[in-house]
């Protein structure tokens, strides 16, 4: 039988797309030398407990980064200095903060659509720009420069080779290194900004993250950048792929998006299913402090483990008839945006922006369906789970 993920040209890597179960929720790589975690009670055990499972893992792999995005990275930071960090920012994300960005995202939705005729790309015209957009008039640097963090985001996350511990084959090393040449032309350009706001403040969240303390003491230019690049990347590529996703899965599901048409209550709900079926990031790492028990393996000290957050949401222990898309779900514990300490800070704008989108789309566009002659192209990481262009018509 030919899924969706096959006709789609899915990364075969994402084997649950297809219907397939793993053999065992932990199961030790030995070809990359990883463990990879794809069951929901043994993931959400490994995100509850930090102190075992670090979230620090460029100390396993340093040449991977190359001295670059570490200081500041919220991403690769443990406690205590991961709380200190998070509260900085965690203001800028709060439900009334949030909440008052509505009218906002509501007219650049209607401005990104007005230029568009009887067909769309999605990705170029709404799902990437809106929450870049969004974002970067947050941090304060210029929305018109959007053209430049897709260049540099895609080059991060072009390779559909999946990372190895051991011996990397030169395209995985090419890979590499064309990405960390990203990230240091995005450092250099934040770092620019950063220099500006310490010389003009301004009243954006980039001067605040300048004049923040931590302990008594300003944060150094590199936490600074660091920390403006996490919220610059995760705060525009997970609406992006979120957005697109859902629409996908929508039209696949004619009965589905007949229901959200009749009841837009649904719309919210359709968002929480399409993070479910399709979630955006399908995995996170996690390196371990200490030797530990999960899912019946004994998993060494100073392990890389891949948490296949995508698999666990299609774990039918967890979810009955996980392979049905159905915008009625309730409840929905998926773990796309994550759990414990490190959940995604900018969630409920991600949420917000998907969802005052997807109600103008509808409104806008009654026929509004993919174009039959023209397929979906999905980001090639296995780590990935979104479409790179969605083109329809409208």
């Amino acid at each position: 039988m030919t899924t969706l993920a096959d006709a789609w040209g899915i990364n075969p890597a994402q084997f649950w797309l297809r219907g397939v179960r793993p053999e065992q929720p932990v199961q030790h790589d030995e070809t990359t030398g990883m463990w990879n975690v794809y069951g929901y009670p043994e993931i959400l055990q490994a995100l509850s407990d930090p102190a075992t499972f670090s979230s620090h893992t460029q100390r396993l792999v340093p040449e991977t980064s190359d001295g670059l995005f570490t200081e500041g990275n919220l991403v690769q930071m443990d406690p205590p200095e991961h709380q200190k960090l998070r509260k900085l920012v965690s203001h800028a994300f709060t439900p009334k903060v949030v909440a008052d960005l509505e009218p906002r995202i509501t007219e650049l939705t209607h401005e990104l659509l007005d230029a568009v005729s009887d067909r769309t790309e999605l990705v170029a015209d709404l799902a990437y720009p809106l929450p870049v957009i969004v974002i970067a008039e947050l941090l304060g640097v210029p929305s018109s420069d959007r053209g430049l963090f897709k260049k540099w985001v895609d080059a991060m996350f072009a390779s559909s080779n999946q990372f190895s511990l051991k011996e990397r084959t030169p395209e995985q090393e090419a890979y590499l290194q064309q990405a960390l040449e990203q990230v240091r032309q995005l450092a250099d350009y934040l770092g620019e900004h950063v220099a500006e706001r310490r010389r003009h403040p301004r009243e954006d969240l980039l001067t605040k993250l300048v004049q923040a303390e931590v302990d008594g003491a300003q944060l150094r230019d590199p936490e600074v950048v660091n920390f403006g690049m996490v919220l610059l990347i995760a705060g525009h590529i997970t609406t992006t792929m979120l957005l697109g996703n859902t629409v996908l899965c929508l039209d696949a599901h004619p009965e589905q998006m007949a229901k959200v048409r009749a009841d837009r209550s649904l719309v919210p709900s359709a968002i929480e299913e399409s993070l479910r079926f399709f979630s955006p990031f399908a995995a996170v790492s996690r390196a371990t402090n200490r030797e530990v028990e999960l899912g019946g393996q004994r998993i060494g000290a100073d392990e890389l483990v891949l948490l296949w957050v995508a698999a666990a949401n299609r774990d039918p222990r967890q979810f009955e008839n996980p392979d049905v898309f159905d915008v009625t779900r309730q409840p929905n514990s998926q773990i796309a945006f994550g759990r414990g300490i490190h959940f995604c800070l900018g969630a409920p704008l991600a949420r917000l922006e998907g969802r005052v989108a997807l109600n103008i789309l509808l409104d806008r566009f009654p026929n509004l369906r993919t174009d039959p002659g023209d397929g979906p192209e999905f980001l090639p990481s296995p780590t990935m789970t979104g479409v790179r262009r969605l083109p329809l018509l409208l």
